[in-house]
């Protein structure tokens, strides 16, 4: 009895866990996003001689981005002299949402994104600061809650002495699309 009581808390554990997966899938990013109450902001167009995203067949190439605010002004200075690392990963997820808000300008929707397939991530950091994976792991991290499994991408992540316009972090991004 006991052993059949507790094969029914494993089924439907299991049950519950396969359900919780199929509701998942099942949900568009644009549902999660929404679900996470994160606001996506139209991407801003580039003031120099290069575009935001370029298509080459599958892939979108996403030139860096750095970390806006909803004011418009930049989050700048250097992780680990006037921001900690907290503030790092806060610019990171900024940029996160700035580089979907490009792919979603270009796809219309956000679940014609097939795989993040790379991510170079750059941090404005002391010379003693070792923590830029972890700042980075602030965009990696949103792509896995957003994407799921195809949100897991190869990445770099690199201290750097400065950043243009003093920006606290900047990423770029490769994504796989579906065929048009």
């Amino acid at each position: 009895m006991k052993n059949l009581n507790a094969l029914k808390k494993i089924s439907f554990t299991v049950i519950g866990l396969l359900s919780f997966v199929v509701l998942v899938k099942a949900q568009s990013p644009e549902e999660r996003i929404e679900k996470m109450k994160l606001i996506i902001p139209k991407p801003i167009l580039a003031n120099n001689n290069y575009v935001g995203a370029v298509r080459t067949g599958n892939l979108i190439f996403l030139s860096g981005k750095g970390p806006r605010t909803s004011s418009g002004t930049y989050l700048t200075g250097k992780v680990g002299q006037e921001l900690k690392l907290d503030d790092g990963v806060a610019a990171a997820k900024l940029i996160a949402l700035a580089q979907l808000g490009e792919l979603k300008a270009m796809l219309g929707e956000l679940s014609k994104i097939k795989r993040i397939v790379k991510v170079n991530g750059f941090v404005n950091s002391t010379a003693d600061f070792t923590g830029q994976s972890a700042v980075i792991d602030g965009f990696s991290d949103m792509m896995v809650s957003i994407f799921g499994e195809i949100g897991k991408h190869a990445r770099t992540s690199v201290g750097v002495p400065v950043l243009p316009l003093n920006m606290a972090v900047e990423i770029e991004m490769i994504v796989e699309v579906v065929p048009e």
